[in-house]
């Protein structure tokens, strides 16, 4: 595995060394080790979540307030335009973003820490979009981040309206949006 940089210093694009031959491929996809080096600090991960999604679907910006979870995001099928927000005030990139392109075939991996709003847009037919958490789904304590909120400015590559679930369309901008400290 090798980390490559992305703007905001600690969200970390994950590319797994692949191996491949004329019968297919192997790759790891989580070793604890690695990680820890990759990002410097070790990371529990407490749960695996699995969402299937249909083409145009957006879902975000989540992040929850209490029981803050850090993400390990990738695709298994389809392709997807992932974003994370910066939501620490103390941090010199509070509110800027980042976008990644992750599909099954370039295998990408994003981590995104603890403090960060994440969501995704699919680009293709159908996406299966695999994340592990550094803790565990509190629906009292998440919150949504407005996907379009000018303030951000995040350049979605949008070809019409995305579909949304009416509390992510409902989100908050970030002005009066919950953050971290």
């Amino acid at each position: 595995m090798k980390a490559i940089a992305t703007a905001l210093a600690e969200v970390l694009v994950i590319e797994p060394a692949v191996f491949g031959d004329a019968r297919g491929a192997f790759f790891e996809s989580w070793n604890k080790r690695s990680f820890a080096a990759l990002v410097g600090r070790d990371v529990d991960f407490v749960q695996d979540n699995h969402s299937s999604s249909a083409g145009g679907v957006l879902r975000g910006l989540h992040y929850q307030v209490r029981q803050a979870q850090g993400k390990l995001v990738r695709v298994i099928s389809g392709e997807v335009f992932d974003v994370a927000v910066d939501l620490r005030r103390s941090s010199k990139t509070f509110g800027r973003w980042v976008g990644e392109r992750l599909s099954a075939d370039n295998r990408r991996m994003m981590w995104i820490p603890e403090g960060f709003a994440h969501g995704f847009l699919v680009l293709s037919e159908r996406a299966e979009f695999l994340y592990k958490t550094t803790d565990y789904y509190a629906p009292g304590h998440e919150r949504t981040l407005l996907w379009n909120d000018p303030a951000l400015g995040i350049a979605w590559p949008l070809s019409g309206d995305p579909v949304l679930k009416p509390n992510d369309a409902a989100g908050l901008p970030l002005a009066r949006a919950e953050t971290f400290p």
